[in-house]
């Protein structure tokens, strides 16, 4: 049987165990220089020691203009790979592979950062009201691609065993291949093939200045805008080279999906089974959602509904939870508070952590 624990090859890269840190953007661990420091390293370094098997490093700019804030890191230039290769060397001291997580915000660019750029002009609500995005012509998607291999190319250097393409959540890789995001008539917009364009040419000349053992993974919408239409587009990524994908959620509703055979897995827990099933080992998937419970991972990896899990708010609140899980020992439970106190506009005081503290 398929454990918790079991090592799980996937590319030319083998993780010790099934259980993956997923990542979690630090909205004021940085400054507007983008780069990464000491607070980050140790954030990341705590999480390898406590057991993971693979920790995907947070969502990280390509450029100045795709932030989320001005505190939010960034791998857009030279200058900051210093930072990130002590993040790596901190991981892979305790065994853990490490990647890092590629974004642009696209339509929800944050105006303090730069301006909302997508696939096609669309209007929305957002930080500026309503207001209409501009649509990226060639020239423009070709510069984008550019600053997501550089960006990779960057990370190699600095230590990541990979890294992953950001391509869901409503940011830009997830735009290009939502319909209800890109209305484009050329190469980009259409049928899936041509929606999936803009990340899986990205993935092939990774691929080329990387090399096969340098391991890309892309976290993608498994319902955009239907369970069948996503994983179309993943079957363009992984024929251009991406070894494994990580399933969450998209710009559509969930209601798009059918109900899963088993009423223990959650919605969207359902979208990497989902994926699962279709791929059936060419590349491991991996699910999200709500995973804070030993029990909840078990169950998953045992009925080898997916290949790997992507726990977040239960390692934020317990970076030993991996080893709790593996081991069967006590740990600090993430208290699900309504805003995560990891999140957005937070003082950064994770109540369980607080507690986790006191009692060491």
């Amino acid at each position: 049987m398929v454990k918790a624990d079991t090592p799980i090859q996937i590319g030319r890269v083998t993780l010790k165990n099934r259980i993956t840190f997923a990542p979690t953007v630090k909205f004021d661990f940085t400054d507007d220089s983008g780069k990464a420091n000491e607070k980050l390293v140790a954030h990341y370094t705590e999480r390898a020691k406590g057991g993971c098997g693979l920790i995907c490093v947070e969502a990280t700019a390509v450029t100045p203009g795709g932030r989320f804030c001005k505190t939010h890191m960034g791998l857009w230039s030279d200058e900051q790979i210093a930072g990130h290769k002590e993040i790596t060397a901190g991981c892979h001291k305790y065994g853990a592979v490490v990647i890092i997580q590629l974004n642009h915000t696209g339509y929800t660019a944050n105006p303090e950062c730069g301006p909302a750029i997508g696939p096609s002009a669309v209007t929305r609500q957002g930080f500026r009201g309503e207001y209409t995005t501009t649509e990226m012509n060639l020239d423009e998607i070709h510069a984008m691609q550019q600053s997501f291999v550089d960006a990779t190319v960057r990370a190699k250097e600095a230590g990541y065993d990979g890294v992953q393409f950001h391509g869901c959540h409503g940011y830009l890789i997830n735009q290009f291949m939502a319909p209800s995001a890109n209305f484009r008539t050329d190469t980009y917009g259409g049928s899936a093939e041509n929606r999936a364009r803009f990340c899986s040419e990205m993935i092939a000349k990774v691929r080329e200045l990387c090399g096969p053992d340098f391991l890309i993974s892309v976290r993608t919408s498994g319902c955009d805008s239907t369970l069948e239409d996503a994983i179309a587009v993943a079957e363009e990524y992984v024929k251009a080279g991406c070894d494994y994908l990580q399933v969450s959620s998209g710009m559509s509703s969930l209601e798009t999906v059918a109900p899963f055979r088993d009423n223990r897995v959650t919605d969207i827990q359902s979208l990497g089974a989902y994926f699962k099933d279709h791929f059936n080992g060419r590349v491991p998937v991996s699910c999200v959602g709500g995973l804070t419970e030993p029990e909840q991972i078990h169950y998953l990896i045992e009925n080898e509904y997916v290949d790997t899990v992507d726990v977040a708010k239960a390692i934020l609140a317990d970076p030993e939870f991996a080893n709790a899980v593996i081991e069967g020992i006590p740990y600090t439970k993430c208290f699900g508070c309504q805003a995560c106190q990891y999140g957005p506009f937070t003082a950064h005081k994770c109540p369980a952590e607080m507690k986790r503290l006191r009692s060491v």
